[in-house]
Formats: C-alpha cells, sequence, structure tokens
C-alpha cells in the first residue's frame, strides 16, 4: 500500500509539472511597457498603419527602420508614444508577433506580417 502511494504522487507531480511547463506563459501577442519606458516603434508617422512595436532596435513590419521612442502612457489598449514631436499610438496586442519562440527578447508585434526587430518571421496570434 506504502508503495501505492508513493507510486500515485510521483505521478501526480509529474502530471503536475508537465501541465505547468506547456501551459501558456501570457497572452502571445501582447505588448507590455509603461510610462517612461524606451521602446521602438515604426518611423513612418501617423499614415502607417502596421503598428509595430519592439523592445529592440530592427526594421518593422512595413520594411522601414524602427526607432527609439519613450512611452507616454498605456490605456484603451494602446501604447502612446511621440515621434517627430507628435503622439501617436498604436494597438498593444498584435495581430502578428514575433515567431522566434519563448527564448526571444525583442518583444516584436505588429498589426501587419513581415520580419520581426531580431530578423524572425512574424507569426499570427492564435
Amino acid at each position: 500500500m506504502k508503495r501505492f502511494v508513493i507510486v500515485a504522487v510521483s505521478l501526480f507531480f509529474i502530471v503536475a509539472g508537465v501541465s505547468t511547463a506547456l501551459a501558456d506563459k501570457g497572452q502571445k501577442g501582447q505588448f507590455t511597457t509603461k510610462a517612461g519606458e524606451v521602446i521602438y516603434v515604426c518611423s513612418c508617422g501617423t499614415g502607417c498603419d502596421c503598428g509595430s512595436l519592439a523592445k529592440k532596435e530592427g526594421t518593422c513590419g512595413c520594411g522601414k527602420s524602427l526607432v527609439t521612442s519613450t512611452v507616454t502612457k498605456v490605456e484603451g489598449g494602446k501604447v502612446f508614444y511621440k515621434l517627430d514631436g507628435k503622439e501617436l499610438s498604436a494597438p498593444i496586442t498584435g495581430t502578428y508577433a514575433c515567431g522566434c519562440g519563448e527564448g526571444c527578447k525583442c518583444g516584436s508585434i505588429s498589426q501587419k506580417p513581415g520580419k520581426c526587430s531580431c530578423g524572425s518571421n512574424m507569426v499570427k496570434v492564435k
């Protein structure tokens, strides 16, 4: 009986560990930031609809270079930042996100497909 209990408890911890390892690590395509944080944004300005945001420099979904900006506020599902003296915004949830996996630290999201700031392909968020 003692052996059965030990095996049952061991199996429980194995299943719990595997479930935790495979669990979603947060909402995919969600850009996390706060006011005052430096981010990289698409340099197209007000006419751009790619909505690319990243934690590292690179190129955005529309092929332009990402430029440094500072977050002014995060509210209403949008990230607000200044570019060329104008306050712009982009959705905090991307239709596309960097496809390089869990270890990637570029944090790229976009509303259009393309390459992320680390050079990997953007993938559609499920």
